[in-house]
């Protein structure tokens, strides 16, 4: 399956940050909204990092409760990794897994059309199991 199938359907609602907002305000963000991580947009540049959860961890162990007054440009990830909505979600999959994060945008002739995380292709791998499953028990039951 494309990431493409995987994204059909979706609002295309993407929370987003810029890189001049404070960290706290981006903190905020994360937990408002309930999400691990947002992409970061800054001057004409659509996806120039992303802000995640891990990112508040390191940077408060490095700078202290400060780092909230700080820009997020300072402490997100950058630079972003992307895939194209053409690339397999198994091959998405095993980006995030060797590469080590957990969020990652999708991207469209320089446009970000979904910004994905590693939960919605376990999900997708774990629906596709569970399919393959149940399709063996009633060939097995068939037969």
């Amino acid at each position: 399956m494309t990431i493409a199938r995987l994204i059909a359907g979706r609002s295309g609602q993407v929370w987003k940050i810029h890189a001049d907002d404070t960290v706290d305000s981006a903190i905020a963000l994360l937990a408002e909204r309930r999400i691990g991580a947002v992409p970061v947009e800054d001057a004409g540049v659509e996806v120039a990092g992303i802000f995640s959860e891990r990112d508040v961890l390191y940077s408060l162990r490095r700078h202290g409760a400060a780092v909230l007054d700080r820009k997020v440009r300072e402490v997100m990830t950058s630079p972003v990794i992307s895939v194209s909505a053409e690339h397999s979600a198994l091959e998405a999959l095993a980006l995030m897994t060797k590469r080590r994060f957990r969020h990652l945008p999708v991207m469209d002739a320089g446009k970000m059309v979904a910004f994905i995380s590693i939960g919605d292709l376990v999900k997708y791998r774990i629906e596709r199991i569970e399919a393959e499953a149940d399709a063996m028990r009633d060939y097995i039951q068939s037969a």
